[in-house]
């Protein structure tokens, strides 16, 4: 008997409490180990010792500030859901698209500009067999959510949510801000890891050296893990063929992160951004005109 994926998939949806749980308790332990137990002592200490504790526990809670900020707006967020009786757009994307024919496909026609073909000419319109619905650009189902999702990426059991079109933007940010944050960690109990290693008498209990031990060790691991998604994920763009919704650096930033620079760095978009582009809301996405073309 062949073995039922979707049952994996449904598992996964028991895992959010938890996962949650597991992203706050790894935060505790690590403003244990550099703030209460390290760095927090250090403000008292004087001297060149004061001043390196204050620029990291300065640094720390802006970037734990951030990162918390960016965390809780990927999973609270619904990362966007077809409207309902939304009418269909037409898309190219293969594998996606089941043809349309008789009097539902006449009818979609006469009320849609833009028309895709496939290789053999004919119109083919995106429709969920699961939803039971059509779906507009850059849309997928989600196995573990059980439906169809805007500008899908994918499920993350981390943010316990699918990372979609409404919640993109915030999903990178919490990558950023968990790669700084865990890079200023790592580096700041450098010293105190490699203290391990020598004959120096370290004060300080056993469960709290072993927490410092245990922080070092979780926050490099999880620094050296985004970096190398991040990496992965650029090189996967740049070495993957142009397509019709890669409209240039530029203006794929732009589509993500929207036009006010004040708004780049936080979880949130600007009133007149959310207003004057249709892209934020996840349904309709300019294309290029000339796939053969130079980058726009």
């Amino acid at each position: 008997m062949a073995w039922n994926v979707f049952r994996f998939c449904t598992a996964l949806r028991g895992l959010g409490s938890i996962m949650i749980l597991l992203v706050l308790s790894i935060v505790g332990v690590t403003y244990y180990a550099v703030v209460v137990y390290n760095y927090g002592p250090a403000l008292f200490a004087g001297g060149a010792s004061t001043l390196l504790a204050l620029v990291v526990l300065l640094l720390f809670h802006f970037l734990l500030v951030m990162l918390l900020w960016s965390y809780f707006s990927v999973v609270f967020t619904d990362p966007g859901s077809v409207p309902p009786n939304w009418n269909l757009d037409f898309d190219e994307e293969r594998g996606e698209t089941a043809p349309l024919s008789g009097l539902d496909f006449n009818s979609q026609v006469n009320s849609q500009q833009s028309i895709a073909h496939n290789d053999t000419g004919h119109p083919r319109a995106r429709y969920c067999r699961k939803c039971n619905q059509m779906k507009p650009p850059r849309c997928h189902h989600c196995s573990v959510c059980g439906r169809c999702v805007l500008k899908m990426d994918h499920h993350c059991v981390w943010v316990v949510n699918c990372v979609g079109a409404l919640n993109y933007k915030y999903f990178l940010l919490f990558l950023f801000y968990t790669f700084l944050e865990t890079t200023l960690v790592t580096l700041s109990l450098l010293p105190h890891f490699i203290a391990f290693f020598s004959d120096i008498d370290i004060p300080g209990s056993p469960a709290a050296l072993a927490t410092t031990f245990l922080t070092f060790v979780l926050n490099l691991a999880f620094s050296l893990s985004v970096l190398g998604f991040m990496i992965m994920h650029a090189y996967e763009k740049k070495t993957t063929p142009r397509w019709m919704y890669d409209i240039g650096r530029k203006r794929n930033f732009i589509q993500v992160f929207g036009n006010d620079k004040r708004y780049w760095f936080i979880p949130a978009y600007s009133e007149e951004d959310l207003r004057r582009m249709p892209v934020l809301q996840g349904l309709d996405y300019p294309v290029r005109t000339d796939l053969d073309g130079q980058e726009l």
